[in-house]
């Protein structure tokens, strides 16, 4: 469990706050508009209605308490740069703000961001790859290189053990789990025979899975 702070409310920040408070963290919320706030009420910690551009605001919140600070922000940069850097001057320990574009992240990590995200270009990265490639049902970047995803088994490869076909060491991925229908079975051994209606989840460079996935 993290105690966290959240700025700004719009669709993303109510999602994630959403989520965030199901795996139990402890939530505090702002936004300088209360009609955003109130439908989170019963899943968070606190809540607040101010402007944190505004540094007397951000004060009293008492911002060193929390273990991470979002800032949510995503149609005003200029507020969303001035409120991660001030929370920053005012010694958050970790500031994870939102940008819609490149140039936005580099001045915000540039003015005190220790990480920043991109939700829309995520989604749709992710979107792009599922539906370019007829046999990816999910797609994770890790690295500019290497993914995880979701693929049906080569036909070959059906009644077959793990170890047999040397996936690893033919294919240069590695197995994370076998995934059948919302199931999914994390690490499976060696010996593990491969069924029909399962779905792989396998961990690779990019070239690698693209390899096994022409052979579908």
């Amino acid at each position: 469990m993290k105690t966290i702070l959240m700025i700004g409310m719009g669709k993303f920040g109510h999602h994630l706050c959403q989520n965030l408070a199901r795996l139990g963290n402890e939530i505090m919320i702002v936004d300088d508009r209360e009609e955003v706030l109130e439908d989170l009420l019963p899943v968070v910690t606190s809540a607040k209605i101010g402007d944190c551009t505004n540094e007397e605001v951000l004060k009293s919140l008492g911002v060193r308490n929390f273990d991470l600070c979002f800032v949510c922000i995503g149609t005003n940069f200029q507020s969303s740069l001035e409120i991660t850097s001030l929370l920053k001057e005012m010694g958050a320990k970790y500031v994870i703000s939102k940008a819609n574009r490149d140039i936005h992240a580099k001045f915000l990590l540039r003015n005190g961001a220790d990480e920043v995200i991109y939700p829309d270009r995520d989604i749709a990265e992710k979107l792009a790859v599922k539906v370019s490639a007829n046999h990816v049902f999910d797609y994770i970047e890790l690295t500019e290189d290497y993914s995880i995803y979701e693929i049906p088994l080569v036909k070959e490869w059906v009644g077959r053990t793990i170890g047999d076909i040397d996936i690893r060491a033919k294919y240069h991925v590695n197995v994370l789990g076998t995934k059948k229908g919302g199931n999914l079975s994390l690490l499976p051994g060696a010996d593990y025979v491969l069924k029909s209606d399962e779905h792989l989840m396998v961990l690779g460079q990019n070239e690698d899975v693209d390899r096994i996935l022409k052979r579908l």
